[in-house]
């Protein structure tokens, strides 16, 4: 798997567009744009990671996800209706 995680990041590396930054969201338009992390934990504990994966990053927009899904938990499918 970890040869896996670090083709990716390699590919990535060498990609030439790569988006662009936040710049509207301050934090985010100080990130530089070639850094790139990619990990992957499994079910049984083992933690795959390439890229700048020690590197400290804002969650921003991300936590929206966290949020969705704790949300998700407490009021199940209903939360869909409103």
């Amino acid at each position: 798997m970890q040869d896996l995680i670090n083709d990716i990041a390699t590919a990535m590396a060498k990609a030439e567009e790569r988006g662009k930054v936040a710049n509207y969201i301050p934090e985010l338009g100080h990130v530089d744009p070639q850094q790139f992390v990619i990990s992957l934990a499994t079910v049984d504990g083992n933690v795959y990671s390439a890229g700048c994966a020690t590197t400290p990053f804002s969650i921003q927009s991300i936590s929206k996800v966290f949020t969705l899904t704790i949300a998700l938990g407490q009021v199940g499918d209903s939360l869909w209706s409103k």
